[in-house]
This record gives C-alpha cells, sequence and structure tokens, in this order.
C-alpha cells in the first residue's frame, strides 16, 4: 500500500497548524486548533484504513478484498469527541467574554506564587517567610 505524498502533505500541515493555534492564549484560537487538528486526525484514521474494498462480510468477498470497518468506527468516534470538545471550548470561550469581554487565558496567581516558592527553596532562603511581592496575590486571590 502506497500513501499519496499529497494525503501526507495534507496532514502534515493540519497537524502543524493545529498545534500552533493550540499554543495560543486566546479561546477561539485554541478551539480552531482543536476543530483542525480533528480534521487531520480523521484524515489520518481513514488513510490508515487503507484502499477502498468490498464490505466485511463473508460469502461476499474474499478476505483480502475486505475493508477494515476499525479506521471508520475511530473516525466517527473521533469526530464526536472533537464536537463535543468544540462545544465545550464555545461556551468557555462566551463565559469568558461575557464575564470578561475577552477570551484570553490569563497566568494564574497561584503558579506564579508556586514558582517563586520554589526559587526561594533551591537558592536556600526562608521558604515560609511572605515577602511584600505575594501580598497583592493574597489579596487577589480572596
Amino acid at each position: 500500500m502506497t500513501i499519496n505524498l499529497t494525503v501526507a502533505f495534507a496532514i502534515a500541515v493540519l497537524y502543524s497548524v493545529g498545534f500552533y493555534l493550540l499554543m495560543q492564549r486566546s479561546l477561539m484560537r485554541i478551539l480552531l486548533g482543536i476543530v483542525v487538528l480533528g480534521h487531520g486526525s480523521n484524515l489520518l484514521l481513514q488513510i490508515a484504513g487503507g484502499p477502498p474494498g468490498r464490505p466485511p462480510m463473508l460469502d461476499i468477498a474474499r478476505p483480502e478484498e475486505m475493508t477494515d470497518p476499525l479506521p471508520q468506527a475511530m473516525a466517527l468516534t473521533a469526530i464526536v469527541i472533537t464536537f463535543a470538545l468544540t462545544t465545550f471550548l464555545l461556551a468557555l470561550a462566551y463565559r469568558s467574554w461575557s464575564l470578561l469581554g475577552h477570551d484570553e487565558v490569563r497566568d494564574d496567581v497561584e503558579d506564579r506564587r508556586i514558582q517563586r516558592l520554589e526559587k526561594r527553596m533551591e537558592s536556600g532562603e526562608d521558604a515560609d517567610h511572605d515577602s511584600t511581592e505575594d501580598e497583592p496575590a493574597k489579596e487577589s486571590a480572596q
């Protein structure tokens, strides 16, 4: 079985664009990245299924002429999962837009505090000591 280079290139482009969009901070770009990755995965699954053949039923076709139905079933499952994830991310983006006025994912304040704490522990400083940098983070968290 040979793979068409055009289809292989299309799959590579879909995966590249999808991963690039996934790494962005905007929820709409993340959503588009998920959708593009879903299309790339579906195309990959269809290519992995091999060339079209006869239905996999006994007494109709010889075993070497039959098509494997598993990649098609996996592609249908991938479509459903991509649709569910798309609707979930659309709801998150809408909620973010209605509450904050933008859909950009912000850094977590707690992550920054833990990162500063780890740096202090590595340098040998007292980890229990709260600096003045942590005070605004504590107030905003409450």
